[in-house]
């Protein structure tokens, strides 16, 4: 057996141990990029390597390998990416103000460091560092509004309830409301997604650094019927929901900076159309037409905004021919 071949199924036989249904030739297929075929000669050779391997049937006849005893410590394979990704994503949460979570994911990265022996412990944070210290994203470059901790993990609790929150919210010295909250929408202004049940059943967004207290109630709420945070944050370019905005939205790229836009995901639902000249038009639906004429005015004089148009008329004007660089 190759080397790679035995690094794959050492990386099988870790999958069906941690998974608790185990895994099937559909997993197998995806994590390993194989084909079918493949796939059933690596359930053959977990079978014939190891003796703890069982397999159980779902209802639709899917079989599952499972390992039902976890790997030897000693089996353990190098473990820099696992704390490289655990790393980046405890400062992640932490540069997020989600102290919480940024704690527990130090707590597993410390763990997996433990497990370790020394010489391999020492030498994993080695290479993980290094790896860290040349992701200049880490650092979240750029313009970021600071989040509250306290208020991060009282707005995270209550998403676990869901429980009715009580915040302070805007100048000092408001008077308390009580909202009902369904998401987050993280990005350089952060909002929670809620509803005010004093104002009725319509979803908004409270800026979460306006939120100077928060409180967790122990009243639970249902949720609004059918409400998906994906589907709704779809609704906007950015984070701001405006529906009166709400429209198709019809981008045209230049020649010059088609290949790039072509580059860009604008939106999750945009559709991209290659011109006989060159140009690319982008369409998609969203409101935000303000966090879009930020965006837009990045690309100087190389797009044109066919629709809708209230943007087209909030850009005119200040679209630029002397940037150097695209973005």
């Amino acid at each position: 057996m190759s080397f790679a071949k035995a690094q794959d199924l050492l990386r099988l036989a870790q999958m069906a141990a941690s998974r608790r249904g185990g895994v099937s030739l559909e997993d197998i297929c995806a994590e390993f990029d194989v084909s079918h075929r493949t796939a059933q000669r690596m359930t053959e050779a977990l079978e014939a390597t190891f003796v703890n391997v069982s397999t159980t049937d779902d209802a639709e006849r899917r079989r599952y390998w499972r390992m039902d005893a976890p790997l030897p410590d000693r089996l353990q394979p190098r473990q820099e990416t696992a704390i490289e990704a655990l790393e980046i994503a405890a400062r992640t949460a932490r540069d997020e103000g989600r102290i919480r979570h940024s704690r527990a994911l130090e707590d597993l990265r410390d763990g997996l460091l433990a497990r370790l022996n020394p010489r391999d412990a020492l030498r994993s944070e080695a290479d993980a560092e290094a790896v860290l210290a040349g992701l200049g994203q880490v650092t979240r470059p750029g313009p970021t509004v600071t989040l509250k901790p306290a208020v991060t993990d009282a707005v995270i609790e209550a998403l676990r309830g869901p429980f009715r929150l009580r915040v302070c919210y805007g100048a000092q010295g408001a008077a308390p409301r009580v909202i009902e909250p369904h998401g987050m929408l993280l990005g350089h202004r952060s909002y929670l997604v809620a509803r005010q049940p004093a104002r009725g059943e319509d979803i908004l967004n409270f800026r979460m650094d306006r939120i100077y207290e928060a409180e967790v109630l122990n009243e639970s709420f249902q949720l609004a019927s059918g409400f998906s945070l994906e589907t709704y944050a779809a609704q906007a370019f950015g984070v701001y929901q405006d529906p009166e905005q709400y429209s198709e939205v019809v981008w045209r790229f230049s020649t010059e900076a088609a290949e790039r836009a072509a580059e860009f995901r604008f939106h999750p639902t945009q559709v991209v159309e290659p011109q006989d000249d060159g140009s690319l038009i982008v369409r998609f639906k969203a409101a935000g037409w303000l966090e879009m004429a930020w965006h837009l005015y990045q690309w100087g004089d190389k797009v044109d905004v066919l629709a809708p148009a209230g943007l087209r008329e909030l850009i005119a004007g200040h679209q630029r021919s002397d940037f150097d660089a695209l973005p």
